[in-house]
């Protein structure tokens, strides 16, 4: 059943379109992270067919980010939480309500789900209370600020990494990493990501780095800041790690597209899901070799716990 879609406007300027006050597409492609997959505009994703004979089947990571983040980090007893196939929600949502995890409640464990993806970065009390508000939660000054403690407080292996991306910035600024040779770590995982004259080196042979880079003091604090497409851009340790493990997750997710797709056609890929099309009599079997494939992590990221979930349907929608 196709719903008729009034009041689109495009928003700018990377054609930001709004059909009834909902975002729909903001980029100048196809943007399939941002159709519908729920209630009566689904019928986007139910557009797109499998081809006779065939099916579809869409893996999506668990929680990467977080993941790999907390590998990178050392933070070993939330790797644990994920190896174990824990509930890390409700874990977070007990050290902030003070509660044994069998009593946490299904709002506190949203609340939970919301710091543990949302506050790895270095966000402070402000903006999350802000970015709750934007999801109709309201709050006090003061609960946020509880909240960003006891984040900080229980995995506070996390902060240092942020600390750690901030001597990184002084490292490159200073010049005190040397060419081609490793003087700063980046990280408990140096084998995944380490430190050179020219940026971070990723696993998959990439190069992260900060072009330009310049320091500057602002009210006795230094700041620094790099050469973008936008201009001069600020960079800062919890941003350094935000770039970092995003880029080791992408890296993770272009491994597991390679291996999937020496048995089966990859298809598509919406950050960290993997839809593949493989024939109809083979749907089972694929379904356990793709979650295998996306369960198993690189030999470079050893004791890295990685999670996935999977569905199968003639539709993407029903995927």
């Amino acid at each position: 059943m196709l719903v008729p879609v009034y009041d689109i406007r495009n928003c700018g300027p990377r054609h930001r379109f709004v059909a009834n006050g909902k975002l729909v597409h903001n980029s100048d492609k196809v943007n399939f992270q941002n159709l519908p997959a729920r209630g009566e505009f689904n019928a986007l994703k139910n557009a797109i067919l499998a081809p006779p004979g065939h099916v579809i089947i869409d893996c999506d990571s668990s929680q990467i980010e977080a993941r790999v983040l907390a590998w990178l980090a050392g933070q070993d007893d939330l790797v644990q939480a994920f190896a174990n196939r824990e509930d890390v929600y409700k874990i977070m949502a007990s050290k902030i309500y003070k509660k044994p995890v069998e009593e946490i409640t299904k709002n506190e464990r949203f609340m939970g789900k919301t710091v543990v993806l949302g506050c790895g970065y270095g966000l402070g009390a402000k903006r999350f209370r802000i970015s709750l508000k934007g999801l109709d939660v309201e709050i006090t000054a003061e609960d946020a600020q509880n909240i960003i403690d006891a984040y900080r407080n229980t995995y506070s292996a996390i902060p240092k990494l942020w600390r750690q991306g901030d001597n990184c910035l002084g490292a490159l600024y200073e010049g005190e990493v040397n060419g081609t040779k490793k003087t700063t770590a980046f990280g408990m995982h140096t084998d995944a990501v380490a430190l050179y004259q020219d940026g971070f080196h990723l696993p998959s042979g990439y190069i992260l780095g900060y072009a330009e880079l310049q320091r500057e003091e602002d009210l006795g604090r230094q700041e620094y800041t790099y050469k973008s497409r936008k201009g001069r851009t600020k960079i800062y340790g919890g941003k350094v790690v935000e770039n970092v493990t995003q880029a080791v997750a992408r890296c993770i997710i272009a491994e597991q597209m390679a291996k999937i797709s020496k048995r089966y056609k990859v298809v598509l890929t919406v950050h960290d899901a993997i839809t593949c099309v493989v024939p109809e009599a083979d749907a089972d079997s694929a379904q356990r070799f793709i979650e295998r494939c996306m369960r198993e992590p690189p030999a470079w990221a050893r004791g890295l716990p990685l999670g996935c979930e999977s569905g199968i349907g003639k539709r993407y929608g029903e995927c």
